[in-house]
């Protein structure tokens, strides 16, 4: 398993280090979405800062980060499990070109109507556990920049992180000041030993993070330091849509639809909302799906094309 993510602590318990390089779990969610690089890039960087952030959330649910735009992409979402299983989307406003260098406010923000939106959502609801909703105006330069910004102003936390995504990785740093144990962030002791982990993380050259495993970075910026290593977490990309799931939704239109449909076209082909993955449906397939009916819920997890 090379998809890891490594937690550290300083000596002092002061300041917090995460790391992360995903490998197959990033590929195996871009195998059925194709996106322009630039879009690839905010996309990958968002999802490995949702896995950063999962990994300290103290309940059974998931952690979901979106960036929502007025310009050609409309929508940046990841979702990430507390047991660390990634998926992620983007979507493309129709008729509105990506420049081929777009940023991140040329993609998302160019009205000013931008946001970015954190989502806690535990599976497990009661009177003292239910859905969080964070919103804040979309600012900065970058994914790391929008995310410092609503842990500083939101959860009081001083966070810094470098994200690096391409077609075939995305990596992420993050640092965290710890609370003192009166949930305060801690004064005069670790303020020296937050400043030097900002000042050693600082030194990542361009391309680092992409470049080297997850080992070597942490001992190239830290190889001084006395760091407290955690047991690794296996990070995994899972998308819940199933054949089973779309089965159900094309019985929810009903049988006199689908036949409409199959007298266009020899199948009908459906692809998954989020994770773009392709489900196709024959003549034969879908007799068999009023023929022999399932108990199944049905799910809308897809999109006829």
């Amino acid at each position: 398993m090379t998809d890891l993510l490594k937690k550290y602590l300083f000596q002092d318990h002061s300041v917090r280090v995460q790391a992360l390089k995903l490998d197959e779990a990033w590929r195996t969610g871009l195998a059925h979405q194709s996106y322009p690089p630039c879009v690839q890039r905010l996309l990958g960087e968002l999802a490995a800062a949702a896995v950063l952030l999962a990994a300290n959330i103290k309940f059974d649910g998931s952690l979901v980060l979106q960036l929502q735009g007025d310009g050609p992409v409309s929508l940046i979402v990841v979702e990430c499990t507390s047991d660390l299983s990634i998926r992620a989307t983007a979507s493309l406003r129709e008729g509105l070109a990506v420049p081929r260098n777009g940023s991140l406010q040329s993609l998302l923000n160019s009205q000013g109507q931008g946001r970015f939106i954190v989502v806690l959502d535990p599976r497990q609801r009661n009177a003292t556990m239910q859905p969080y909703q964070g919103v804040v105006p979309l600012e900065g330069d970058s994914v790391a920049q929008v995310l410092e910004h609503y842990m500083r102003t939101s959860e009081q936390l001083d966070t810094r992180l470098w994200l690096a995504a391409d077609a075939g990785h995305a990596s992420g740093l993050l640092l965290q000041r710890m609370p003192d144990q009166g949930g305060v962030q801690g004064p005069a002791p670790g303020h020296d030993t937050w400043d030097r982990a900002v000042a050693l993380a600082s030194t990542l050259e361009p391309g680092e993070l992409l470049e080297l495993d997850t080992d070597t970075l942490i001992h190239r910026l830290f190889w001084e330091e006395s760091l407290l290593a955690f047991d690794p977490q296996a990070v995994r990309w899972h998308c819940p849509c199933t054949r089973e799931r779309v089965a159900n939704m094309l019985r929810m239109l009903g049988q006199e639809e689908v036949e409409d449909i199959l007298s266009q076209r020899n199948q009908i082909d459906v692809s998954c909302n989020f994770c773009g993955k392709p489900y196709q449906f024959d003549a034969i397939d879908c007799t068999r799906l009023f023929t022999n009916p399932q108990d199944t819920p049905p799910s809308g997890a897809g999109s006829i094309h």
